[in-house]
C-alpha cells in the first residue's frame, strides 16, 4: 500500500522532534500497519514494544459514555433528567437544570463545581472542554448501578476482551511508558502530573492493540443496541466547538462526528501532561488509525504537538477517499 510507505516516510524524516510512540492501523479486524518508533524510558534507551501502555487522554470519553449508556439501556438512569435525581448531595442549583444529555455533550456550562453555570445548559459548549462534566458521570454510574467506576471499567474491558487496559488507580498495569514534556529549553523531563484530569475524562491507561479492540466491540455492537449507538455517534445540538488542530468539530456522546466528503470518521484526539493520542474509525471500511505517543512536544502550539498524528490521519484520509 502507498499509504504504508508515506507513513515510514514520515516517521523516517530527518528532524530535531521525532515521532516516539506507536503507530497502528488495522481493517476489518487485521492489523496492516504497525510501528514503534523511539523509547519507553529516555533515560535508559528502553526501546517502546507494541505492549506498551500510554496514557489515553479524552479517547477515555467513549468508554465512560458507553457505561452511561449501558446503565441507561437497562433503565436505571434517563439522559434528560437533571442530575439532582441521581446525585442529591449537590447544592448548587444548577444541579437541577443540567442533565445526563448535557454532561455526555459538554453542554452543561458548568465551570466550578461551586459556581453558577457559565450559560443555560444545552445552549453552548463549555469552554475549556470540561472534564468536570465526565468525572460527574462516573459519580452518577457508580449511584445508579450500585458499583464503582473502577468495578465498571473493568467488567466493559473484559467484555471487549482488553486485557492491557485499565483505570490507573489500581495499578494493575505492568508496561506504562514514561510520558515526557518539553521545557522552554527544549530539554524534555518526565512529566509528573499525567493523572491530575478525571480518570473517567481523560486518563484510562491502554495499548494501541487493545484500542483496535475497542473500536472492534463498539462499532460491531458487540456494547450497545443500535437505537443507543446511533444515538452516541449523532451529532447533538449545541456539541460543537472550534477544535485547537481540526477546526470545527462535531460532537455525539463522548465521540466526535466528521461527515466531510461524504466520509464518516468517528473517534477522539487526547492530550494529558506526557502523552499524545489519537483514535480515529472509519465505519465504512472498518478502518482503525491509532497514534499514541508519549513525548508532549510544543504544547502551547497543538498543530504541532499533533503534528505526526494527523499527518498520518491525513495519510489514511486520501487512501479511503480513493475507495
Amino acid at each position: 500500500m502507498e499509504c504504508k510507505r508515506q507513513i515510514d516516510s514520515l516517521l523516517n524524516a530527518p528532524t530535531s522532534k521525532p515521532f516516539n510512540g506507536v503507530v497502528l492501523i488495522a481493517q476489518n479486524g487485521k492489523i496492516i500497519y504497525s510501528k514503534t518508533c523511539g523509547y519507553s524510558d529516555l533515560e535508559r534507551k528502553t526501546s517502546l514494544q507494541f505492549n506498551n501502555q500510554f496514557v489515553i487522554g479524552s479517547i477515555s470519553k467513549q468508554m465512560t459514555t458507553v457505561i452511561v449508556l449501558q446503565e441507561y439501556e437497562k433503565g436505571h438512569l434517563k439522559l434528560n433528567q437533571p442530575i439532582r435525581k441521581y446525585l442529591p448531595e449537590l447544592s448548587q442549583d444548577w444541579a437541577d437544570t443540567v442533565t445526563v444529555h448535557h454532561l455526555l455533550t459538554h453542554t452543561h456550562g458548568i465551570v466550578e463545581l461551586n459556581r453558577p453555570t457559565a450559560f443555560k445548559p444545552g445552549t453552548a459548549f463549555n469552554y475549556g472542554y470540561s472534564s468536570l462534566g465526565y468525572d460527574l458521570l462516573a459519580r452518577i454510574v457508580e449511584k445508579t448501578s450500585g458499583k464503582s467506576f473502577v468495578e465498571l471499567s473493568k467488567e466493559l474491558f473484559k467484555t471487549c476482551g482488553m486485557k492491557n487496559t485499565f483505570y490507573p488507580e489500581k495499578h494493575t498495569y505492568s508496561n506504562l511508558v514514561k510520558g515526557y514534556a518539553e521545557q522552554k529549553n527544549g530539554k524534555l523531563t518526565v512529566d509528573k502530573e499525567t493523572f491530575r484530569s478525571s480518570v473517567a475524562a481523560s486518563a484510562f491507561v491502554s495499548t494501541a492493540k487493545d484500542l483496535t479492540l475497542w473500536n472492534e466491540s463498539l462499532h460491531s455492537g458487540k456494547l450497545l443496541k443500535p437505537e443507543t449507538y446511533k444515538l452516541m455517534t449523532t451529532k447533538q445540538p449545541s456539541a460543537f466547538r472550534n477544535h485547537p488542530v481540526f477546526g470545527e468539530t462535531d460532537y455525539g456522546y463522548g465521540i466526535t462526528i466528521d461527515t466531510k466528503d461524504n466520509r464518516l470518521q468517528l473517534g477522539q484526539t487526547g492530550l494529558v501532561p506526557g502523552f499524545v493520542s489519537m483514535n480515529f474509525y472509519f465505519p465504512k471500511t472498518k478502518t482503525s488509525v491509532i497514534v499514541l505517543g508519549n513525548i508532549v512536544y510544543d504544547e502551547d502550539d497543538l498543530k504541532k504537538t499533533f503534528f505526526y498524528h494527523t499527518q498520518i490521519l491525513n495519510i489514511i484520509l486520501e487512501d479511503e477517499q480513493a475507495k
